[in-house]
């Protein structure tokens, strides 16, 4: 808008279309994503520009966004010593430095810090950028290659950086911490484990009893002479004595004495 004041000051807002999964910076235009996670395709919004003069006026364009689901695996997360606040009030020239330093399009896809609290945010030095990049072709340049590229202009994209916060500033590339196992997948594993234990003492009791069979004069024997062991082993009045009559129960006659 070439208009100076309050007429050349616009205002954008999503006036239709799918706008619970998108939101736009009312003062840059710049849309963002807020919960496409899992999805694909083509959406479409209605956006408005309006200027801040007395007798408003407005314009409106239909803008067509694509989310391919394959991005996720190209997000790199640059780590900022810097607030949080501070990081999301210079988020427009966070992205054109990182753009001129890399020599690509670069997309800030979110800005956020590890502590959720609001107290802690503010306090906290350290704000994580996640960033996508793409090439003259539109093309998703590969994650390994942006971190490669962000390692060696690292220099140069901190001194720009500095100018953009007035302050001295680190950037890092953070790995990405691996995803812990879904509880479904262990419960699925600990399943797994007891059942093919389970199979197999079966399998054992199965051959085992098989063999019994096959061999019972064996298995027999081995019985019988373990009972006449333990009968040895137990005073037993019907035992043989040295001449090989059975012993007598009945009391001897000195005994009735």
């Amino acid at each position: 808008d070439p208009d100076s004041g309050d007429n050349g000051r616009l205002q954008y807002s999503l006036v239709g279309g799918q706008t619970n999964e998108f939101d736009i910076n009312e003062k840059t235009g710049q849309i963002f994503t807020v919960s496409v996670a899992g999805k694909a395709g083509t959406f479409y919004l209605e956006v408005q520009a309006a200027d801040q003069g007395t007798r408003r006026l407005t314009a409106q364009t239909t803008v067509n966004v694509t989310v391919d689901s394959s991005s996720s695996s190209n997000i790199v997360m640059l780590v900022l010593n810097q607030k949080i606040s501070a990081v999301e009030r210079k988020r427009v020239e966070v992205q054109r430095v990182l753009e001129e330093k890399l020599g690509w399009n670069v997309y800030v896809l979110n800005i956020y810090s590890k502590e959720s609290d609001r107290n802690s945010r503010s306090s906290t030095d350290e704000t994580q950028v996640d960033i996508i990049a793409f090439d003259e072709a539109h093309q998703e340049v590969p994650a390994e290659d942006v971190k490669r590229s962000l390692r060696e202009q690292r220099g140069a994209i901190e001194l720009g950086l500095q100018e953009v916060f007035s302050a001295s500033v680190s950037a890092a590339v953070a790995e990405a911490p691996a995803a812990p196992a879904a509880p479904e997948s262990t419960a699925a594993i600990v399943l797994g484990v007891l059942l093919a234990c389970t199979f197999i003492a079966f399998l054992a009791y199965v051959l085992l009893d098989l063999t019994r069979k096959r061999y019972p004069r064996k298995y027999g024997k081995q019985d019988l002479v373990k009972k006449v062991d333990i009968m040895e082993g137990i005073d037993n009045p019907w035992a043989d004595d040295k001449n090989g009559s059975l012993k007598s129960l009945e009391k001897p006659e000195h005994m009735n004495n």
